[in-house]
Parts: C-alpha cells; sequence; structure tokens
C-alpha cells in the first residue's frame, strides 16, 4: 500500500521575538498558516528506512526530518517496521517555508495511519516538538497561535480565504545567522497580543522582527521587497527567517531573474484528514 500526502508551507503571518530564554533560544509569538504550495510524499512499509527525493540538492540520509520523524515514531510506539518515501520536493529550501518541518508532521501523520493509529493526535503533537520547533504547529488545522520556541501551539478558527503571492530568491538564508544578527534592544516596540486581535478582525496587521537582520545580511531582500511594494502589493512580509516574502492584494510578482514566485492561498485541514490541496498543491 502506497499512501500519498501532501505537506504544506507555513507563513508567519506575524513574527514577535519577545526575548532571549536561558537555555539559548528565543521566546516568540507567531500568528501561523498554512498556504497551498505542497510537497508530495509517498509512504510504503518495508523492511528498513529509505528515502528519495527528485531534488538532488536535498539530502536523504539521516539529516532528513523525514527520517528523523520516522526513527522517532518507531522509538515512541516500540514497533518494529523501516518505511520508504519519496518525496516531491517544491517547497523551497532556506525559505522560512517550514518545508523541513511540515514534512516531519506529515512523516508522523502517515506512519500514524499505516500501522493503525498507535498515537493519538495530542501525542504526535508532543513528540513531534523533539525534532523541531515548528513542527507541532502542522499538527493544527492550519492556523494557530505560536509561543515558546515556536513548539506551545494554539488552534485559531480558520482566517477568511486569502489569496497571496510567494516571491523567493535563490539565494537562501540560514536561521542561526539571523537569530547571531538580532539584536532585541534594537527591535521595534510592537504589541503582538494586538496584532493578533487585529488579525482576528480581519486587518492585515503583518509584520516580522526578523526582517532587520535579514536585510542587513542580505540587502538584496530588502530592495525585492521595495520592488514588490511598488508593484502593488497591499502587504509584503517575511516569513520566517527567510528568504522567502509572501505579499497579499490585487497584483502580481513582476518576473526578475534569479526570483521564483509561487500563486497561492490560505490552506486548513478537516478534523481527522490531513492537508489536502485546493488547486494542485
Amino acid at each position: 500500500m502506497v499512501l500519498t500526502l501532501s505537506s504544506p508551507a507555513k507563513v508567519n503571518l506575524f513574527l514577535k521575538v519577545v526575548g532571549q530564554r536561558p537555555d539559548g533560544f528565543h521566546e516568540l509569538a507567531s500568528l501561523m498558516q498554512t498556504v497551498d504550495l505542497c510537497d508530495t510524499l509517498h509512504f510504503t512499509l518495508d523492511k528498513e528506512d529509505s528515502l528519495t527525493c527528485d531534488d538532488p540538492t536535498i539530502p536523504t540520509d539521516g539529516t532528513n526530518l523525514i527520517l528523523k520523524a520516522a526513527a522517532l515514531f518507531r522509538r515512541k510506539v516500540q514497533k518494529h517496521f523501516g518505511v520508504r518515501v519519496h518525496l516531491e520536493k517544491l517547497i523551497p529550501s532556506q525559505s522560512g517555508l517550514g518545508g523541513g518541518s511540515s514534512n516531519a508532521a506529515t512523516t508522523l501523520w502517515a506512519l500514524n495511519t499505516l500501522l493503525d493509529w498507535p498515537a493519538t493526535l495530542d501525542e504526535l503533537k508532543e513528540w513531534s516538538a523533539e525534532i523541531g520547533s515548528d513542527v507541532p504547529f502542522f499538527f493544527s488545522k492550519g492556523t494557530a497561535y505560536c509561543t515558546g520556541r515556536g513548539e506551545k501551539v494554539k488552534m485559531i478558527d480558520p482566517l477568511p480565504a486569502k489569496n497571496l503571492w510567494i516571491v523567493k530568491p535563490e539565494q537562501g538564508l540560514p536561521t542561526p545567522a539571523i537569530y547571531n544578527r538580532m539584536r532585541i534592544e534594537e527591535l521595534e516596540e510592537r504589541d503582538h497580543e494586538a496584532a493578533l486581535e487585529s488579525i482576528l478582525q480581519g486587518e492585515s496587521r503583518y509584520f516580522n522582527d526578523l526582517e532587520e537582520p535579514a536585510f542587513a545580511i542580505y540587502p538584496k531582500l530588502a530592495a525585492i521587497k521595495e520592488k514588490m511594494i511598488d508593484a502593488g502589493f497591499k502587504t509584503v512580509t517575511m516569513t520566517g527567517s527567510g528568504s522567502a516574502l509572501f505579499c497579499t492584494g490585487d497584483s502580481k510578482p513582476p518576473q526578475t531573474p534569479d526570483i521564483r514566485s509561487y500563486a497561492t492561498a490560505f490552506l486548513n485541514r478537516s478534523d481527522n484528514e490531513w492537508f489536502k490541496p485546493c488547486c494542485g498543491g
């Protein structure tokens, strides 16, 4: 039996760096939303784990979060199995779109399905935090207020449907470099709780505290943002630690060398079902 599932990207509608934690991580507050830009994963139970990918730049060894998720699930449910996975990659890497975290969550859901649900949804969400801070979010229905390192997930009712564009320059941005460059005392003071309420009321109060250090490391990204604003978009905001930007409004990104554009939309899932692309992924 082959189980095929979509693995959606996410955007941070806002991302506030609240402070530095004693464990060295940063305390965050973010409203996160899955979007209809998806990888596709094909799962088959096998004697041992294996991973293939149509993108040769993606590692397929034990460093990939898909195989880390399989190992974690096997350890938690204490079952002996292997899984063969083929990944069709569409979400760009080093973009802030959460592709790796989404792949890990999708893998946990797939294995739980193939093995007749030995774990609850709450257990999957709890276990997934051991893989990465963003992974638990993908066990929400697609809209959630995330705090802590990002692993504390409060589900929120789906927001009104919204179309958007994601633009991604060829250069990616490594997350550690962005946080190392950031100075909390230099960040603009923003009320993230007020931003949350505003967005829930239908306003587009989007922001990202990591934009400033990202633009300092990669000035071209700031220029790309200005270009998208000039093109007529209502809002242009970096997602995660970059280098992707999401753009809202009645416009279209101008064709630019070394920049990929993706038309997408907010995506949510139903109870007891995984995410299903609404327009082909």
